[in-house]
């Protein structure tokens, strides 16, 4: 009994540090995407925005937002166009198919490498996850969001909800951004990441 009772205190322990490191690890993105929008080199806002902008509004932090999915590729290079908020068209590599589970509902979401990005340095592994979901429009914006990811080693990779923000586009018109494919539209809320409107 003793021996039952410190496994699962083990276990309980474990559990409050893991879930108060993703925690920190997602206080700390939503730092650096606010400091991101203040950084007169790197803001989509104007200077007159920047001055007035306090940060973004988030949804609460949520952990069961921080799925693990699986990663089914695509091994045939398919380049998909895209559109985008300025009426171009740009061309990404359809890297695979994630399939995860949300309350119990399996869903799955096309991943994308961009054709440009990876010939940068330091981006080769990066993949581009744009959504949209029952938010969109409402609570979040109509553009849809997006998740960076990197490469996993194996086949499974985990997406953070928490961590969608917006296309450059949501914030000014300048900016050319691609439309989120219709594919990727989720049947579901999903109560986590940026907001529709950011306290600017």
């Amino acid at each position: 009994m003793h021996i039952l009772r410190f496994t699962f205190t083990i276990a309980c322990l474990l559990l409050v540090i893991t879930t108060m490191a993703q925690v920190n690890d997602i206080k700390k993105w939503q730092e650096e995407l606010n400091a991101e929008y203040k950084d007169k080199f790197k803001s989509p806002l104007s200077s007159e925005e920047r001055e007035k902008f306090s940060g973004h509004s988030f949804y609460a932090i949520d952990e069961m937002s921080n799925v693990t999915a699986k990663l089914e590729l695509k091994k045939d290079n398919v380049l998909v166009p895209f559109a985008t908020s300025t009426g171009k068209v740009i061309t990404n590599k359809l890297y695979g198919v994630l399939y995860f589970k949300l309350n119990d509902k399996t869903f799955k979401l096309n991943v994308y490498q961009s054709t440009d990005l990876m010939k940068v340095p330091g981006y080769e592994d990066y993949l581009f996850l744009p959504f949209s979901d029952q938010t969109t429009g409402d609570e979040t914006y109509g553009g849809g969001r997006y998740i960076d990811l990197k490469i996993p080693e194996g086949d499974e990779i985990m997406i953070d909800f928490n961590k969608a923000y917006n296309p450059y586009c949501a914030y000014s018109k300048n900016f050319s951004c691609p439309k989120v494919p219709a594919e990727n539209d989720l049947e579901i809320k999903i109560k986590a990441g940026v907001k529709l409107r950011s306290t600017h």
